[in-house]
Protein backbone atom coordinates (compact mmCIF):
# COMPACT_ATOMS: atom_id res chain seq x y z
CA UNK A 1 0.00 0.00 0.00
CA UNK A 2 1.52 3.32 -1.01
CA UNK A 3 0.75 6.57 0.83
CA UNK A 4 -1.42 9.06 -1.01
CA UNK A 5 1.16 11.44 -2.41
CA UNK A 6 -1.47 14.11 -2.91
CA UNK A 7 -1.97 14.64 0.82
CA UNK A 8 0.08 17.24 2.73
CA UNK A 9 3.21 16.05 4.53
CA UNK A 10 2.80 16.95 8.20
CA UNK A 11 5.88 18.71 9.47
CA UNK A 12 6.65 20.55 6.20
CA UNK A 13 7.00 24.28 6.56
CA UNK A 14 4.79 24.98 3.51
CA UNK A 15 2.26 22.13 3.21
CA UNK A 16 0.40 21.95 -0.09
CA UNK A 17 -3.41 21.98 0.19
CA UNK A 18 -5.06 18.80 -1.00
CA UNK A 19 -8.52 17.44 -1.62
CA UNK A 20 -8.31 15.38 1.56
CA UNK A 21 -7.32 18.46 3.54
CA UNK A 22 -10.31 20.42 2.23
CA UNK A 23 -12.59 17.50 3.00
CA UNK A 24 -11.34 17.47 6.57
CA UNK A 25 -12.04 21.15 7.09
CA UNK A 26 -15.46 20.87 5.46
CA UNK A 27 -16.41 17.88 7.59
CA UNK A 28 -15.29 19.67 10.74
CA UNK A 29 -17.28 22.73 9.82
CA UNK A 30 -20.41 20.68 9.37
CA UNK A 31 -19.97 18.69 12.54
CA UNK A 32 -18.98 21.37 15.07
CA UNK A 33 -18.11 18.50 17.40
CA UNK A 34 -16.96 19.17 20.95
CA UNK A 35 -13.47 17.77 21.58
CA UNK A 36 -13.26 19.26 25.06
CA UNK A 37 -15.64 21.27 27.26
CA UNK A 38 -16.23 24.61 25.55
CA UNK A 39 -13.94 23.86 22.59
CA UNK A 40 -15.53 23.04 19.25
CA UNK A 41 -13.83 21.29 16.38
CA UNK A 42 -14.87 24.05 13.98
CA UNK A 43 -12.85 26.61 15.97
CA UNK A 44 -9.55 24.83 15.40
CA UNK A 45 -10.23 22.64 12.37
CA UNK A 46 -7.71 24.45 10.22
CA UNK A 47 -4.87 24.27 12.73
CA UNK A 48 -1.93 22.29 11.36
CA UNK A 49 -0.70 19.43 13.60
CA UNK A 50 2.61 20.22 15.25
CA UNK A 51 5.58 18.16 14.10
CA UNK A 52 8.37 20.49 15.10
CA UNK A 53 11.73 18.81 14.83
CA UNK A 54 10.48 15.79 12.89
CA UNK A 55 12.94 14.80 10.18
CA UNK A 56 13.17 11.90 7.74
CA UNK A 57 16.80 11.44 8.80
CA UNK A 58 15.40 9.72 11.90
CA UNK A 59 13.14 6.64 12.04
CA UNK A 60 11.97 6.07 15.58
CA UNK A 61 11.33 2.47 16.52
CA UNK A 62 11.11 -0.10 19.32
CA UNK A 63 12.68 -3.50 19.77
CA UNK A 64 10.90 -5.81 22.22
CA UNK A 65 12.67 -8.90 23.56
CA UNK A 66 10.01 -11.53 24.25
CA UNK A 67 12.42 -13.57 26.38
CA UNK A 68 12.49 -10.73 28.92
CA UNK A 69 8.74 -10.05 28.87
CA UNK A 70 6.82 -12.13 31.43
CA UNK A 71 3.11 -12.87 31.18
CA UNK A 72 2.35 -11.49 34.62
CA UNK A 73 4.03 -8.12 34.09
CA UNK A 74 1.94 -5.12 33.04
CA UNK A 75 4.38 -2.34 33.97
CA UNK A 76 4.40 -1.00 30.41
CA UNK A 77 0.61 -0.91 30.26
CA UNK A 78 0.30 0.88 33.60
CA UNK A 79 2.93 3.44 32.63
CA UNK A 80 1.16 4.16 29.35
CA UNK A 81 -2.18 4.65 31.10
CA UNK A 82 -0.69 7.01 33.66
CA UNK A 83 1.31 9.07 31.17
CA UNK A 84 -1.51 9.48 28.66
CA UNK A 85 -4.45 9.83 31.04
CA UNK A 86 -6.11 6.52 30.17
CA UNK A 87 -8.46 4.73 32.55
CA UNK A 88 -6.77 1.35 32.22
CA UNK A 89 -9.55 -0.63 30.57
CA UNK A 90 -12.02 -0.65 33.45
CA UNK A 91 -14.87 -0.53 30.92
CA UNK A 92 -15.21 -2.42 27.60
CA UNK A 93 -15.32 0.91 25.74
CA UNK A 94 -12.18 2.33 27.38
CA UNK A 95 -9.24 3.25 25.18
CA UNK A 96 -6.26 0.92 25.23
CA UNK A 97 -3.05 2.14 23.64
CA UNK A 98 -0.93 -0.84 24.67
CA UNK A 99 -2.02 -4.30 25.75
CA UNK A 100 -0.39 -7.61 26.61
CA UNK A 101 -1.21 -10.50 24.29
CA UNK A 102 -0.39 -14.20 24.50
CA UNK A 103 0.84 -16.05 21.43
CA UNK A 104 1.38 -19.79 21.06
CA UNK A 105 3.70 -21.66 18.71
CA UNK A 106 1.47 -24.22 16.99
CA UNK A 107 4.37 -26.66 16.62
CA UNK A 108 6.10 -26.51 20.01
CA UNK A 109 3.23 -25.22 22.13
CA UNK A 110 5.50 -22.50 23.51
CA UNK A 111 3.62 -19.54 24.99
CA UNK A 112 4.92 -15.98 24.83
CA UNK A 113 3.64 -12.71 26.25
CA UNK A 114 4.09 -9.58 24.15
CA UNK A 115 3.09 -5.94 24.45
CA UNK A 116 1.05 -4.92 21.41
CA UNK A 117 0.49 -1.35 20.31
CA UNK A 118 0.43 0.75 17.14
CA UNK A 119 3.32 -0.62 15.09
CA UNK A 120 4.09 2.75 13.44
CA UNK A 121 4.23 1.32 9.95
CA UNK A 122 6.22 2.91 7.14
CA UNK A 123 3.23 2.06 4.93
CA UNK A 124 0.35 2.58 7.39
CA UNK A 125 -3.06 1.27 6.25
CA UNK A 126 -4.77 3.69 8.65
CA UNK A 127 -3.35 6.62 6.69
CA UNK A 128 -4.41 5.10 3.37
CA UNK A 129 -8.08 4.84 4.33
CA UNK A 130 -8.54 8.07 6.31
CA UNK A 131 -10.92 10.34 4.34
CA UNK A 132 -9.84 13.61 6.01
CA UNK A 133 -6.09 13.21 6.45
CA UNK A 134 -6.46 13.02 10.24
CA UNK A 135 -4.37 9.85 10.31
CA UNK A 136 -0.87 10.77 9.23
CA UNK A 137 2.75 9.71 9.51
CA UNK A 138 5.37 12.19 10.64
CA UNK A 139 8.65 12.50 8.78
CA UNK A 140 10.35 10.55 11.59
CA UNK A 141 7.99 7.58 11.22
CA UNK A 142 5.62 8.22 14.14
CA UNK A 143 1.99 7.60 13.15
CA UNK A 144 -0.51 9.96 14.78
CA UNK A 145 -4.10 11.20 14.64
CA UNK A 146 -4.90 14.89 14.25
CA UNK A 147 -7.86 15.28 16.61
CA UNK A 148 -8.79 18.60 15.01
CA UNK A 149 -9.90 16.94 11.77
CA UNK A 150 -10.76 13.38 12.87
CA UNK A 151 -14.48 12.84 12.22
CA UNK A 152 -14.69 9.52 14.03
CA UNK A 153 -15.55 7.42 10.98
CA UNK A 154 -13.36 4.59 12.34
CA UNK A 155 -12.17 3.44 8.92
CA UNK A 156 -8.64 3.41 10.37
CA UNK A 157 -9.72 1.04 13.13
CA UNK A 158 -11.00 -1.42 10.55
CA UNK A 159 -7.87 -1.08 8.43
CA UNK A 160 -5.36 -1.64 11.24
CA UNK A 161 -4.18 -5.29 11.22
CA UNK A 162 -3.00 -4.97 14.84
CA UNK A 163 -6.28 -3.77 16.39
CA UNK A 164 -4.25 -0.95 17.86
CA UNK A 165 -6.73 1.92 17.66
CA UNK A 166 -9.51 2.92 20.04
CA UNK A 167 -12.56 5.16 19.72
CA UNK A 168 -13.22 7.70 22.49
CA UNK A 169 -16.83 7.15 23.56
CA UNK A 170 -17.12 9.62 26.44
CA UNK A 171 -16.09 13.18 27.38
CA UNK A 172 -12.54 13.50 28.71
CA UNK A 173 -11.57 15.39 31.87
CA UNK A 174 -8.33 16.00 33.78
CA UNK A 175 -6.27 15.43 30.66
CA UNK A 176 -2.51 15.63 30.34
CA UNK A 177 -2.12 18.91 28.41
CA UNK A 178 0.58 17.26 26.29
CA UNK A 179 -1.81 14.47 25.25
CA UNK A 180 -5.03 16.01 23.89
CA UNK A 181 -7.95 13.59 23.66
CA UNK A 182 -11.53 14.14 22.60
CA UNK A 183 -14.85 12.31 22.50
CA UNK A 184 -15.78 11.12 19.03
CA UNK A 185 -12.21 10.73 17.81
CA UNK A 186 -9.86 7.80 17.29
CA UNK A 187 -6.56 7.40 19.13
CA UNK A 188 -3.65 5.00 19.57
CA UNK A 189 -0.06 4.76 20.83
CA UNK A 190 1.94 7.87 19.91
CA UNK A 191 5.30 6.50 21.14
CA UNK A 192 4.84 9.26 23.74
CA UNK A 193 5.70 11.76 21.02
CA UNK A 194 5.56 14.65 23.51
CA UNK A 195 8.39 13.00 25.45
CA UNK A 196 10.36 11.93 22.37
CA UNK A 197 10.36 15.52 21.08
CA UNK A 198 11.96 16.54 24.39
CA UNK A 199 14.67 13.92 24.01
CA UNK A 200 13.10 11.51 26.49
CA UNK A 201 12.09 7.86 26.29
CA UNK A 202 8.47 6.66 25.93
CA UNK A 203 6.79 5.92 29.25
CA UNK A 204 6.56 2.17 28.63
CA UNK A 205 10.28 1.95 27.88
CA UNK A 206 11.23 3.86 31.04
CA UNK A 207 8.91 1.75 33.21
CA UNK A 208 10.27 -1.52 31.83
CA UNK A 209 13.83 -0.35 32.46
CA UNK A 210 13.09 0.91 35.97
CA UNK A 211 11.52 -2.45 36.83
CA UNK A 212 14.76 -4.14 35.80
CA UNK A 213 13.32 -6.04 32.86
CA UNK A 214 15.09 -4.14 30.04
CA UNK A 215 12.73 -5.81 27.55
CA UNK A 216 12.15 -2.72 25.37
CA UNK A 217 14.76 -0.69 23.50
CA UNK A 218 13.76 2.58 21.85
CA UNK A 219 15.82 4.53 19.36
CA UNK A 220 16.64 5.60 15.84
CA UNK A 221 16.47 2.74 13.34
CA UNK A 222 18.26 4.91 10.77
CA UNK A 223 21.31 5.41 12.97
CA UNK A 224 23.67 2.42 12.63
CA UNK A 225 25.36 3.42 15.89
CA UNK A 226 22.16 3.42 17.96
CA UNK A 227 21.57 0.55 20.37
CA UNK A 228 18.39 -0.52 18.60
CA UNK A 229 20.10 -0.65 15.18
CA UNK A 230 23.00 -2.67 16.58
CA UNK A 231 20.63 -5.23 18.07
CA UNK A 232 18.49 -5.46 14.94
CA UNK A 233 21.66 -6.06 12.92
CA UNK A 234 22.96 -8.69 15.35
CA UNK A 235 19.80 -10.62 16.23
CA UNK A 236 16.93 -11.96 14.06
CA UNK A 237 14.31 -9.33 14.79
CA UNK A 238 10.84 -9.98 13.40
CA UNK A 239 7.82 -7.88 12.49
CA UNK A 240 4.33 -8.99 13.45
CA UNK A 241 2.42 -9.92 10.27
CA UNK A 242 5.52 -9.13 8.25
CA UNK A 243 3.88 -10.71 5.18
CA UNK A 244 1.88 -7.49 4.83
CA UNK A 245 5.09 -5.59 3.98
CA UNK A 246 4.18 -2.62 6.16
CA UNK A 247 7.76 -2.13 7.42
CA UNK A 248 6.77 -1.61 11.05
CA UNK A 249 8.75 0.55 13.44
CA UNK A 250 8.14 -1.94 16.27
CA UNK A 251 10.20 -5.12 16.05
CA UNK A 252 10.31 -8.25 18.23
CA UNK A 253 13.02 -10.71 19.25
CA UNK A 254 12.31 -14.34 20.00
CA UNK A 255 9.02 -14.68 18.10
Amino acid sequence: MKPDTSQPTHGDHNPTPSRRGFLGVAAAGLAGVLIAPGVRLIEIAQAAPAATGATSKVRWGMLIDSSKCSSGCTDCVSACNTENGLSGGTLPTDSQWIRKIEIKDVHSGKLQSLPMMCQHCAEPPCVDVCPTGASFKRADGIVLVDKHICIGCRYCMMACPYKARSFVHSPQTNQNPNVPRGMGTVESCTLCVHKVDRGEQPACVSACSQAGHEAIVFGDLNDPNSEISKRVAKYPARQIRENLNLNTGVRYLGV
